[in-house]
């Protein structure tokens, strides 16, 4: 493996292909351990890179026995004035103040996959289709994963009750406008004032193709000229940042796309009038809000019950989670 990705094998490895598609029962399954074995450490490599969620959430890998708790900062929104000095009078003692936070346990899960193909390709040491067998078995959890992650980032948006809109721009026009409010939201509602070092602010925000469409639409009347030349000569057409916020386009967002369907249909969100579709702000300025706890990382197996069957394959499972420990973190948007 090179980079995440079957390469072309050594004499050892093709013997070892080969050997999984024997005659010899026994053999045969000894050979596909071995290739299972071998082929476990680069998949769990793989399991993050190429996804949508890996930058937003952090991973902490737990002992199988461990619970997954995470205290909560006992400070909240809407106690500002709980925690303040005072002016002392002459006597008097320094008033004394008790605190104490929450502790939320995040639920794991098992998540699990397959493949397989037929031995005849083992046989004859078809490297190419059992690398894009294990492609496969790769992609499989990464979309289980990413699916879960977004789900949390959006029903965490939903949940804080908060939706912004351009009401000036026509329905379904990405606006620079949209982003500045947006960024103004972050900073009013996410805690913090003005002197506060961990105060919220939005970092990056998450748009769809069609977003980013619009983006290389603007004209005179939405940017410079110069500005105009970077959005046609930057790659893909996209301005990397728009007032210091990152800027990422993904497929799943966009009107009648999974995320967009997930918002509408299961968390029943409502957006700005005639919108059809959200953005989703972050900050990911402090990594104390997204958190995704490992208590068992994937583990790939050979499957012997397939060789009476004339096929050679592999199974996976690993024990994982997510949660959004603190809303503000997110914010929607929509146009």
């Amino acid at each position: 493996m090179k980079d995440n990705k079957i390469i072309k094998p050594d004499e050892k490895m093709t013997a070892l292909l080969k050997a999984t598609g024997s005659q010899d029962q026994a053999e045969a399954v000894n050979a596909m351990r071995a290739l299972a074995q071998a082929l476990e450490e680069p998949l769990r490599q793989g399991i993050l890179p190429g996804d949508i969620f890996g930058d937003i959430f952090t991973v902490e890998n737990l002992d199988p026995s461990a619970t997954a708790e995470y205290p909560l900062d006992f400070y909240q929104p809407g106690m500002e004035n709980d925690y303040v000095a005072y002016s002392l009078p002459q006597e008097g003692a320094v008033p004394q103040r008790h605190i104490g936070g929450d502790l939320v346990t995040v639920q794991t899960y098992d998540i699990g996959n397959s493949i397989d193909w037929l031995l005849k390709y083992s046989r004859q040491a078809r490297w190419n289709i059992v690398a894009r067998a294990v492609e496969v078995l790769e992609a499989g959890f990464i979309k289980k994963l990413n699916t879960d992650g977004w789900r949390v980032l959006l029903a965490a948006g939903v949940g804080r009750g908060i939706l912004i809109y351009d009401n000036a721009a026509a329905a379904g026009q990405f606006t620079k406008r949209l982003v500045s409010l947006m960024k103004t939201s972050m900073r009013r509602t996410a805690g913090g004032n003005s002197a506060s070092e961990n105060r919220g602010r939005l970092t990056d925000l998450y748009i769809s193709p069609e977003a980013l469409e619009d983006i290389r639409d603007w004209d005179e009347d939405d940017v410079d000229d110069v500005t105009r030349r970077e959005i046609f000569t930057a790659r893909d057409g996209m301005l990397s940042q728009i007032y210091g916020v990152n800027l990422h386009d993904i497929d799943e967002l966009g009107e009648d796309q999974e995320f967009q369907n997930y918002f509408d249909d299961v968390l029943s969100g409502s957006m700005g009038t005639s919108d059809t579709e959200i953005v989703v702000g972050l900050d990911l300025s402090k990594n104390d809000s997204f958190v995704m706890p490992v208590k068992e990382p994937l583990s790939v197996f050979e499957d012997p019950a397939l060789h009476r069957r004339r096929r050679a394959g592999l199974y996976g499972w690993m024990e994982a989670g997510f949660a959004c420990l603190d809303e503000r973190r997110v914010l929607l948007g929509s146009f």
